[in-house]
């Protein structure tokens, strides 16, 4: 007779399965399953930057991940450069955006650039950090900086049951817009949202939690086993679990 996982089974089963191999920026893994959803915005990050992309020559992606957001905007500016700080992050990087012509730097601070004054008439970063004095400096006359932002309320909930404290609590849109003006740059768009990421079973939680360790810097399966255990009795009870999605999002130019 066919037998069902008892919860303990299922829990242990899920752990293990969170083990898959995180590559680049891509939670396809989960994502392309269902196992994790985000709401949508009340924006498109990027039909922002493809309207603005029309008719320039020079592009900068800030924290390119893996390259899997800039290797799909076509066609590429003639001179298109990319960021990434993540070591495991920069030869996938550059396998996927070198033959587009893209070249990848390697970037440790965010203060100091490997690039000219003035150099894009289009920086773009998504989810990624930077310093307002060195946008503005690399950016070209009239040049556009697009970011989408992770806000610091993003999964408070995760925090609050694994009882781990929230590093970046006050990253806002209201921060994040002065710090900007603060340098002489122009806002001309803005919006935040507060939406939600829904998880379908704990080893989805497990799996994104690794993929992003700043949000539990010291996460381990081991140290947070009861609470990860509480987590998964919920999901089981309600069939899924939401935590609190925060994105902001901003589009400035150099006057």
């Amino acid at each position: 007779m066919r037998r069902r996982l008892t919860n303990n089974e299922l829990f242990n089963y899920l752990i293990d399965k969170s083990n898959e191999k995180f590559e680049g920026w891509d939670f396809s893994y989960i994502e392309r399953t269902g196992r994790m959803q985000e709401f949508p915005l009340t924006w498109n990050y990027r039909n922002k930057v493809m309207r603005e992309m029309y008719g320039i020559s020079s592009l900068l992606d800030m924290g390119t991940g893996g390259g899997e957001f800039l290797s799909t905007l076509s066609p590429l500016p003639k001179y298109t450069c990319a960021t990434e700080g993540y070591v495991s992050n920069i030869s996938i990087a550059r396998n996927r955006l070198e033959p587009l012509g893209v070249k990848v730097y390697k970037v440790e601070d965010d203060e100091e650039l490997p690039f000219n004054d003035e150099t894009f008439e289009l920086v773009i970063n998504k989810h990624e950090s930077y310093s307002p004095k060195e946008v503005r400096r690399i950016l070209d006359n009239n040049g556009i900086f697009i970011t989408q932002q992770v806000g610091g309320l993003n999964d408070k909930e995760i925090n609050e049951i694994l009882e781990a404290s929230v590093e970046f609590i006050d990253w806002n849109l209201k921060n994040a817009v002065a710090e900007l003006e603060e340098v002489g740059l122009n806002i001309f768009e803005q919006r935040e949202d507060l939406v939600k990421t829904r998880f379908y079973d704990i080893g989805a939680i497990v799996y994104y939690l690794k993929a992003i360790p700043w949000q539990v810097p010291d996460f381990t399966i081991e140290k947070y086993f009861d609470k990860l255990l509480k987590i998964h009795n919920m999901i089981e009870k309600l069939g899924y679990v939401d935590f609190t999605c925060h994105r902001f999002f901003i589009m400035a130019n150099k006057e």
